[in-house]
């Protein structure tokens, strides 16, 4: 194990961490992980974290899936770390019977979803024919453990597909410890493409297809962490966006604004060549268990 970042700031609770790499398979380790986790989230990480691109975001998820599961209706989807739950209302209404999983599950449950706390918790309802993890394998104290047991509640036939940001890419690399994405300690693991493909085959799911952009997560990532290396108080701009209470003055939320929107117009180029170049800020697979898995 060698350290990538020694000081990685928490922007909610301005707390101190570092960032390890396995020097074998590459997977980043936030240390120290909390034993509670709950007082990072707080009342407002889970909802509205999309804004206004919730809708355009759910429609280019519904996507992926089609692409990776097919087209058929009628069969069951599992969204783990389901937020809000609005890419499973946007799942429900394309035909899909659904069911999520959640640590603070009470937004989703409040708009008429059955939401479960843990994984465990959900398994015993029956196989899944597609499973989604957004941006929450790097939020599961044991993703191995975590991903052996979805694998295990595939149906035949059944995928998985998931997205986590590329702790390999050029904003990873760029930005280092002021990346908007590390988002540390609720980020307890940091995948590469690397590292998640042998998560994945250690778990027996196999890789079938890649995919390296969530263009609003991607240019966030661009615009946020620039403005985090320039202002004193990180991610105002993305707080703001969000509806989510900002620590930063008015003046400061006001050029944050500014700044923003004129750094996520700059960002665009730049995130559409690390997306053809495969290093985005983005990874997106989908995989299916081995034994099932086509030659």
């Amino acid at each position: 194990m060698r350290t990538r970042f020694a000081r990685v700031v928490d922007p909610r609770t301005h707390e101190i961490f570092s960032l390890d790499e396995c020097q074998d398979c590459g997977l980043g380790h936030t240390r120290p992980q909390p034993e509670d986790l709950q007082p990072y989230y707080g009342d407002t990480y889970h909802g509205g974290r999309h804004g206004m691109t919730a809708a355009w975001c759910n429609a280019r998820r519904l996507r992926l899936v089609q692409r990776a599961a097919g087209g058929e209706t009628g069969r069951r989807l599992l969204d783990v770390g389901c937020g809000d739950g609005s890419f499973l209302l946007a799942a429900r209404k394309r035909g899909w019977r659904v069911l999520g999983t959640e640590f603070n599950p009470r937004g989703a449950r409040e708009a008429g979803l059955e939401v479960y706390e843990r994984i465990e918790e959900v398994l015993p309802s029956g196989k899944f024919d597609c499973i989604t993890l957004w941006h929450s394998l790097e939020h599961l104290r044991d993703p191995l453990a975590g991903l052996r047991r979805l694998a295990g509640a595939l149906a035949p036939g059944g995928v998985i597909v998931l997205a986590v940001p590329d702790a390999d890419g050029v904003q990873a690399r760029l930005f280092g410890p002021a990346w908007f994405h590390l988002d540390v300690p609720r980020h307890l693991y940091h995948f590469g493409r690397g590292s998640l493909t042998r998560m994945l085959e250690r778990a027996g799911l196999r890789v079938e297809r890649h995919w390296h952009q969530e263009f609003e997560y991607d240019v966030m990532g661009v615009a946020q962490s620039a403005l985090n290396v320039l202002m004193p108080t990180p991610n105002v701009f993305f707080d703001r966006l969000t509806g989510k209470p900002s620590e930063g003055s008015p003046t400061e939320r006001a050029l944050s604004f500014a700044l923003g929107s004129a750094l996520s117009a700059l960002a665009m180029p730049p995130v559409t060549l690390t997306t053809l170049l495969e290093r985005g800020g983005t990874l997106i697979v989908s995989a299916r268990p081995t034994a099932a898995a086509p030659s």
